[in-house]
């Protein structure tokens, strides 16, 4: 064994090749953030949600390419996920359960317009506030994504962001979203990840 010490970005020191000594372990991480701080879990949509099609809802860029052959080692795709549309319940309390103050979801776009454009797809938008209800009933904050990568298929078909028109339809998708959620939601992201 090394006779090596390594500092980890926590402030702990351990020799390199030994197991640490769980008594001298930096406990104060939680004194490192400061008051307020508020800590959360994150998902996107098309990786949680499954059930792409579900009521109504219309095929994404990503729900099309994972099922087109040989793009995904294996054949995987985001049809089941983690059930979340269906176990959103039981997420809210596992997320309860963690202690957590907030949760950062992102909303399927083509759930709530199956073509990006045009009526709302009502049952895909009572997903969503459903969700928002049951986190705030727990105390847990919602932090929601509008765009996390997964496009309705229509708009990628029509260029997605290469054509302007998607531009637009997000400004529409956008109102609609703000105004079924704000309130509840007081926390917006336009895109992950920029």
């Amino acid at each position: 064994m090394r006779n090596t010490t390594t500092p980890s970005p926590c402030g702990t020191t351990w020799r390199v090749g030994a197991r640490p000594d769980p008594s001298t372990r930096d406990r104060s991480l939680s004194t490192r953030f400061p008051d307020g701080f508020t800590w959360g879990v994150a998902t996107s949509a098309y990786q949680i949600e499954g059930a792409p099609l579900a009521d109504g809802a219309g095929p994404s860029n990503w729900h099309r390419f994972a099922h087109q052959p040989g793009r995904i080692l294996g054949g995987d795709h985001g049809d089941v996920a983690c059930d979340h549309y269906h176990r959103w319940r039981e997420d809210i309390e596992l997320i309860h359960r963690l202690g957590v103050g907030a949760y950062r979801f992102s909303i399927n776009w083509a759930r709530v317009q199956p073509t990006g454009k045009g009526p709302v797809n009502a049952k895909g938008l009572d997903f969503y506030r459903r969700l928002v209800e049951g986190l705030r009933a727990r105390g847990i904050r919602p932090w929601v994504t509008l765009h996390h990568w997964d496009l309705p298929a229509a708009l990628e078909d029509a260029g997605g962001w290469l054509n302007r028109d998607t531009a637009l339809r997000f400004a529409d998708f956008t109102e609609i979203m703000a105004g079924a959620l704000d309130g509840p939601v007081e926390d917006w992201c336009t895109f992950n990840e920029p």
